[in-house]
């Protein structure tokens, strides 16, 4: 059936459903396995690291924050670009926010394997990944609530993990529970708290934002949230300080009681920290929990896959197959359609199963990147419209537009960063083509030459846009 005849998506998330799949999306593999790369490069103070990126994340999260309270859609920052900005801007927002969370997924999926290793060490990493991927996809094609229901529980074991863990590190610390305390020297005792300076930790930034990743869930789920104008700013408002709080206490611990210098990239550091101190069932339990941080950052990326497809349908900007739901008001053709391109990242599993996870986070930060700063751009329009309106702003955003301009520096720092590494240089170079590909399918396809604009295609009066362009 149609979106038309189904009534549109179902509205059955709850505010905990909301903050749970903001915290999946975001806590995962760019903790539990990323952050031993980015402690390479700054050494102990990745905590300020983590400090500049998550303040910088949460002024997006705020700018998104306003528009989806304001008009809360499936679809989110690519509705906005489209109706704010014009048809290719909100083409380019949401294909580009698809490719992001494919590539997440992917980077999800490419260290399923490196985990289950942990355990069964000649198990392939292809028939790990295409287990997940199979049975994700079945848990978003069933309804949304059991969705969210799966999602919660995901992610309330990390998020318990993490408490755990910041828990016994400070015993550790402190008593060292078996162990000689470990105190906290190791913040400055190996080479100062910035070894490699300030160009390190500028450097770490790279890694760190693509760690942020996901947050942007939040505006994906006020089209199915059934209170969006009091959920909304309310999950904005609790996920930004857990996350931050989760992130800074973790990563802490992890440098107190462990040297940086000896961080691999051979798992996950927090589990093999615990591993080398002689705490095997705390190890074998952290292997279990990063497992399990995977599989929900994956669940909640097939969520917004579907989602920004269906919402790209509705503007014309994806074939109509991706309006299609199923009797459970799923949008079942773009779960499907996303889950079988997230099927590339088992056969590079198979045949690079070493350099699968660096390899596809570059290319997703430099996506996310350019995600959040049409997020920053489309908020200024936004704003500015609104204004003109004379409207009142349920949850607006603070230090506009200083905040806007500030962050929107900060976004070409990263950019300019991520050419200084070998692993992600590439990637930079990557997305100029990328953009380049969407604005030329975009002319192919004809959609330049629709004769209604977007607004009308939206349903928006034109008198009450006034002032958009």
């Amino acid at each position: 059936m149609s979106a038309t005849q189904a009534g549109g998506l179902a509205r059955n998330l709850k505010n905990r459903h909301i903050q749970m799949i903001a915290l999946g999306g975001a806590i995962g593999t760019g903790l539990f396995y990323g952050s031993a790369a980015s402690i390479q490069l700054v050494g102990p103070g990745i905590i300020l690291s983590y400090v500049i990126g998550g303040l910088f994340i949460y002024l997006i999260m705020r700018m998104l924050g306003e528009m989806s309270t304001q008009e809360p859609v499936s679809g989110a920052f690519s509705h906005f670009a489209y109706r704010y900005w014009g048809a290719f801007p909100g083409f380019l927002a949401g294909w580009n926010y698809w490719l992001l969370y494919i590539l997440v997924s992917m980077a999800e999926l490419s260290v399923v394997g490196i985990y289950v290793s942990y355990w069964l060490p000649g198990f392939p990493a292809w028939a790990s990944a295409l287990t997940v991927l199979v049975g994700i996809t079945a848990i978003n094609l069933i309804n949304v609530r059991f969705f969210g229901e799966c999602e919660f529980w995901f992610a309330l074991i990390k998020i318990l993990a993490i408490i755990g863990m910041i828990v016994l590190g400070l015993v550790l610390i402190v008593f060292g529970l078996g162990h000689e305390s470990t105190g906290i020297d190791n913040l400055w005792i190996h080479g100062g708290f910035l070894p490699n300076g300030v160009h390190g930790l500028l450097l770490s930034l790279v890694v760190v934002m693509f760690s942020f990743g996901g947050t942007e869930l939040i505006g994906i789920t006020a089209g199915e949230s059934d209170d969006p104008a009091n959920s909304i700013p309310r999950a904005i408002r609790q996920v930004m300080w857990r996350i931050l709080v989760f992130y800074i206490g973790a990563l802490t611990i992890l440098v107190v009681i462990y040297p940086w210098n000896q961080v691999g990239m051979e798992g996950s550091p927090f589990v093999m920290i615990f591993s080398r101190l002689g705490i095997p069932a705390a190890a074998d339990l952290l292997n279990l929990v990063v497992l399990t941080a995977a599989i929900s950052v994956y669940n909640s990326g097939m969520y917004s896959n579907g989602r920004m497809l269906y919402s790209l349908a509705e503007q014309g900007n994806a074939p109509k197959i991706f309006l299609r739901l199923n009797r459970n008001r799923i949008p079942a053709a773009g779960i499907l359609f996303s889950s079988a391109c997230t099927l590339v990242i088992v056969l590079v599993n198979y045949l690079i199963p070493e350099g699968a996870f660096m390899q596809v986070m570059a290319v997703a930060t430099a996506a996310a990147t350019l995600t959040w700063m049409l997020i920053v751009l489309v908020h200024f329009r936004f704003r500015r419209a609104h204004r003109r309106q004379g409207s009142t702003l349920r949850f607006e955003s603070p230090f506009f537009p200083y905040a806007n301009l500030l962050t929107a520096a900060f976004l070409l720092l990263i950019l300019a960063m991520m050419t200084q590494l070998d692993g992600t240089r590439n990637a930079v170079w990557i997305l100029p083509f990328w953009i380049g590909l969407l604005y030329a399918g975009y002319r192919i396809a004809g959609l330049h030459r629709r004769p209604e604009g977007p607004r009308a295609r939206l349903g928006v009066n034109p008198e009450s846009a006034a002032g958009i362009d």
